[in-house]
């Protein structure tokens, strides 16, 4: 029989055995994406995966290692279907498959929705999502990748008062937390700048019908029509516009219309605008490499936040790697304090309460079927 002492110390290192062996560094890493993966705006999720895919990969290749230990990092990804609901139920899915932060999600409507089923487990939420009130849930693990809606509806707001000829402003939104909540921002940013809303309206994130809407713009003698309708809904919008003979119209939007797809349908009105805080990779001086190897990747250029997920990614692994640890806990207190280099982006830092520090705007236009840069800022 042991002597109480040896007895004592016997069960002192098997605690300390096992508390370790709660932290112990898996072989495998896993990162969960959750974004709409089908449906209207399954370009942008998959955009989204995209971008996490291509780090991870590179990742792999450096060798990746946890506190001197080698771990390979694999991506779970699931489709949220940008639905609130199947966005809490897959949210739950990432939870049991022992994901140590995620990247989700596109809708804020959804990402509010997941926020507390992440946060009971301490896993980091990096969303791109825009509503101010995601990161005012009161959770820990909220952190946002952009400059969020305060932000992006002066720019929309303040942007579309000052257009030269505007006149008349109709506000329309898609009915969505996002989208309401931006709308609503922008068309008091256009009163205080002192310019009427003759009609504002909503619909649903699906409609494509606007043939109601459409003859009020008309009677009102509306001239500048801003939105946070989405780009196929935009296109829509824009054809039956131009059948009403309301082609001398000007569009200014929220970021889902800042795609590749609305790029090529914004024909027939007199301009297409869109204000976003997803910054074009091409405009940073690392971009065009970034883009070069996506391209290289996956046989096409990215159409949304490809390189705000694929930034957030090196920076989940530094925030690991100086934490030592992939217990999500531990990580997630790490995110909220690293500054660590963004390869393309260059910057992005979360502040404490888990909104981006460097956050901007940026207004776009269309020309000649392409997107240009028209202005940026971070204090609009």
């Amino acid at each position: 029989m042991l002597p109480m002492r040896s007895v004592l110390f016997c069960a002192s290192l098997a605690c300390a055995f096992v508390l370790s062996g709660c932290d112990r560094i898996p072989d495998t890493v896993k990162i969960g994406v959750a974004q709409p993966m089908t449906g209207p705006l399954a370009a942008l999720g998959n955009d989204m995966k995209n971008g996490v895919q291509l780090a991870v990969d590179e990742l792999n290749a450096q060798g990746f290692k946890i506190d001197g230990k080698a771990v390979k990092l694999e991506v779970v990804a699931v489709d949220d279907k940008a639905n609130a609901e199947e966005g809490a139920r897959v949210a739950q899915t990432l939870v049991d498959a022992g994901v140590v932060a995620v990247v989700g999600h596109l809708n804020s409507g959804v990402s509010m929705a997941a926020a507390p089923i992440y946060a009971k487990h301490d896993i980091a939420q990096l969303a791109i999502s825009t509503k101010p009130e995601y990161t005012q849930l009161g959770l820990s693990t909220t952190l946002r990748m952009v400059a969020n809606d305060a932000l992006q509806s002066k720019a929309l707001g303040s942007y579309a008062a000052g257009l030269a000829g505007g006149n008349k402003f109709a506000v329309v939104d898609d009915n969505t937390p996002y989208g309401k909540g931006l709308a609503d921002l922008a068309a008091a940013e256009i009163v205080k700048a002192g310019k009427p809303v003759t009609v504002r309206r909503s619909f649903d994130d699906k409609t494509t019908d606007f043939s109601t809407l459409v003859p009020e713009l008309k009677a009102a003698g509306v001239d500048v029509f801003v939105t946070t309708l989405a780009d196929f809904q935009v296109g829509a919008l824009i054809e039956q516009l131009v059948k009403a003979e309301l082609t001398n119209m000007v569009i200014i939007g929220g970021d889902t219309i800042k795609t590749t797809k609305m790029a090529t349908m914004a024909k027939g009105v007199r301009m297409v605008y869109a204000t976003s805080p997803i910054i074009d990779a091409a405009e940073f001086p690392a971009g065009l490499p970034f883009l070069a190897k996506f391209n290289a990747a996956f046989k096409a250029d990215p159409v949304y936040g490809a390189h705000y997920s694929y930034d957030a990614t090196y920076v989940l692994a530094a925030a690991m790697r100086r934490a030592e640890s992939a217990n999500p806990k531990k990580v997630t207190a790490q995110l909220k304090v690293i500054d660590a280099l963004a390869p393309v982006t260059n910057n992005m830092r979360f502040r404490e309460d888990g909104e981006q520090k460097y956050g901007a705007v940026s207004i776009y236009r269309v020309t000649r079927g392409v997107w240009e840069t028209v202005t940026r800022s971070s204090n609009w």
